[in-house]
């Protein structure tokens, strides 16, 4: 038991002290490690504050510092003066290029080619319009129905829906038992009055001349009028064929003209007035325009007139006017004259037309291509500038058209406006147009 205790007693006496032994040295390093932090910071701080105290001398003596922000503070300005001139000088030169808006320049080569032609504005005489519904017919005054004469057989064709055929060409061959009677009639009255003629009246008698040359004429006479031409009969007349007086002849194109209308075939029978083909000259047809009474009576014969079928403009002028009024419209019918460009018109067709009154005016007037669409939809011309060949789009106001003629107001009496190529000008406008919206 005092082993024991003797025991504890070293050991506790062991660990008292080593305890103030293991305090002093942590305290102790603990002060080397604040003092060697504390040095190493002001070795620091000393040597940060000598090269800053000799390199700071040598950067203001240099004037490294003002020469550094001068040239850069003069770099940037330099650089903002160039961005701006290249701004404003090339950027803004190659906009200047291109004219101002709606203003367009073209070559002297290119006003030859596209036909441009700028003539100055007048104040011309404007005769009023009136507008009406009509249609297409026949010129009944140059058109010709071809029917048989005789009861015949129709065995031959010679032309074809369509075709152009000219005055006196033979359309259709027939044969016919009367026409063979009226052949070989004319036959035997024309030996007769050969032999007579030839003895002469010292040798005949008076009546047998007399009646041996009526009877010829009359033999004649008859074959033309059941349908042979004369080269048919000098052709029979002149042959010694007596064959040929067989009944066969025929018909011929009273008027030049295109064959509208056939109406038989091959082999059938053909009475008289029956008709085989209506041919008519469409190189002039008739408009029938019906207007109201009161517009009839503004309307004179031979007032200048205009006809309108897709887009095409065809003249006209006005050639009857009806005293009568249709029955179921009450309108007055106007007959026009139409002058048929291309075979652009065909019997038929439902057409407007535009009628000058006797009533006149004086205005601005312009041919109707001159004025064209904008792109807001306004109407515009192109008016000539004072450079040559420079052309600027104005707006104008659009009265009417009458006869291709535009009527307009918004400009001066000797304003140069393009009469002819306005279609071309307004491309090259556009054109520029685009270069520019899409620079």
């Amino acid at each position: 038991m005092k082993i024991k205790t003797l025991v504890m007693l070293m050991l506790l006496g062991s660990a008292i002290n080593t305890l103030p032994m293991a305090a002093y040295a942590e305290n102790a390093h603990a002060d080397h490690d604040e003092e060697s932090h504390d040095d190493h910071e002001k070795g620091n701080a000393g040597s940060h504050a000598e090269h800053k105290k000799e390199h700071g001398d040598d950067h203001k003596e240099d004037g490294h510092k003002d020469d550094h922000d001068d040239d850069h503070k003069d770099g940037h300005n330099e650089g903002s003066d160039k961005h701006g001139d290249e701004s404003e000088g090339g950027h803004g030169d190659e906009h200047g290029e291109h004219e101002e808006e709606g203003v367009t320049k073209l070559t002297p080569a290119q006003m030859k080619l596209a036909g441009i032609k700028v003539t100055r504005l007048e104040s011309g005489t404007i005769h009023s319009a009136i507008t009406a519904p009509g249609e297409v017919r026949f010129n009944t005054y140059k058109t010709s129905s071809i029917t048989p004469r005789i009861s015949a057989q129709l065995i031959a064709r010679h032309v074809v829906l369509g075709e152009e055929v000219k005055k006196g060409q033979s359309v259709v061959t027939l044969s016919s038992v009367e026409m063979a009677d009226a052949q070989g009639d004319l036959l035997v009255a024309d030996r007769e009055w050969s032999r007579v003629k030839k003895l002469g009246k010292k040798v005949v008698s008076e009546r047998r001349y007399t009646e041996a040359k009526v009877n010829w004429e009359l033999a004649k006479a008859k074959v033309k009028a059941y349908g042979m031409v004369d080269t048919e009969v000098r052709k029979l007349l002149s042959s010694d064929d007596f064959s040929l007086a067989n009944g066969r002849f025929n018909l011929v194109a009273t008027t030049s003209g295109t064959v509208l209308v056939e109406n038989f075939i091959r082999g059938q029978q053909v009475e008289p007035g029956q008709e085989i083909i209506l041919i008519t000259d469409e190189s002039h047809l008739w408009v029938t325009a019906n207007v109201s009474p009161q517009n009839a009576s503004k309307i004179s014969i031979g007032n200048h007139a205009s006809v309108k079928s897709n887009k095409q403009i065809f003249k006209a002028k006005v050639a009857q006017i009806s005293h009568t009024l249709d029955e179921s419209t009450r309108t007055t019918s106007i007959r026009l004259d139409v002058e048929n460009q291309n075979d652009m018109l065909h019997p038929g067709q439902f057409v407007t037309a535009e009628i000058e009154t006797s009533a006149s005016e004086q205005a601005l007037n312009v041919p109707e291509a001159a004025v064209l669409r904008s792109a807001d939809g306004d109407w515009e011309v192109y008016v000539e500038q004072d450079e040559e060949g420079e052309f600027k789009a104005v707006e104008i106001k659009l009265v009417r058209v009458t006869g291709g003629i535009a009527i307009i107001e918004g400009l001066k009496v000797g304003t140069p406006v393009v009469t002819q190529g306005a279609f071309f000008v307004q491309s090259e406008l556009a054109k520029s147009g685009f270069e520019v919206h899409n620079h």
